[in-house]
């Protein structure tokens, strides 16, 4: 899966913005199949953009093993990365896009792993983000003042998936970072459907775009979800819950016929 059409999206009707880990790798084998080829099938009217807490280096890596349709665009890192997606050139960063995040963190890592260091149920995540320190999180040894200590140098704390806690330049996360990238390419964001299953998602599931919460999706984020015609709470898990999705609110014209038998 390598084709792409080359160009930017302002001219695909349907853009798919989606999580990765639970949402677009989520489900039974033959829904992931039937939605990445009928992905690869609509490139000249389909848009993809990947808005994922993994790095840049792992979405490459996937999708140059064929196990991924190409993204056009890669918001990745929790928000904290975004970049132009190339099967030959690799994933870009846009330093427009990036140059506000950058300046909010203000290369504030090192501090922020002292500040936790003497927390317990934290254990840091070794791979070399750049605007955010991660950890893998243990609720039942987490001590909650970890949070305020990050709240009074001013960062956010996000905790998802109940075994995930991310330290990020304060107001930047995946919901504010799309709507930069929407808005740096003028794409409309009712064209937009964005997708997610966990609470690192809830910023962009209420961003202004149609939403979906797929199947399965982690209790803590269906809570905070606001009761709204535009997000949709798909009983389909992973990818059967976002075509489920881009039938219910109809925005591709085929989409119905070709993905029948993935609902």
């Amino acid at each position: 899966m390598t084709r792409l059409d080359g160009g930017g999206l302002m001219d695909k009707p349907f853009v798919l913005a989606t999580d990765l880990d639970g949402t677009f790798l989520g489900g039974t084998q033959a829904d992931r199949r039937a939605l990445y080829r009928w992905i690869e099938d609509n490139r000249d009217t389909v848009g993809l953009v990947f808005v994922s807490g993994r790095d840049p280096e792992f979405i490459h890596k996937m999708c140059s093993s064929n196990e991924l349709p190409w993204p056009e665009y890669a918001v990745c890192d929790v928000g904290t990365s975004i970049a132009r997606v190339h099967p030959q050139k690799g994933i870009t960063p846009i330093d427009t896009l990036e140059r506000e995040i950058a300046a909010q963190w203000n290369d504030s890592g090192d501090a922020v792993r002292a500040a936790l260091k003497s927390f317990p149920g934290l254990t840091e995540q070794k791979t070399a983000f750049r605007y955010r320190v991660s950890f893998d999180y243990d609720p039942e040894s987490y001590d909650p003042r970890a949070a305020e200590v990050i709240d009074g140098m001013g960062h956010d704390v996000l905790i998802s998936d109940n075994r995930y806690l991310d330290v990020l330049p304060r107001g930047v996360s995946k919901g504010p970072s799309l709507l930069r990238l929407l808005d740096h390419l003028s794409l409309p964001p009712e064209r937009v459907l964005a997708a997610g299953d966990t609470l690192n998602d809830l910023s962009m599931l209420v961003a202004g775009t149609p939403a979906v919460a797929v199947g399965g999706s982690e209790a803590r984020l269906i809570e905070a979800l606001p009761d709204l015609p535009r997000i949709h709470h798909a009983k389909g898990i992973g990818a059967a819950g976002i075509v489920e999705a881009i039938i219910a609110f109809d925005l591709h014209p085929d989409a119905k016929e070709i993905l029948t038998d993935v609902i």
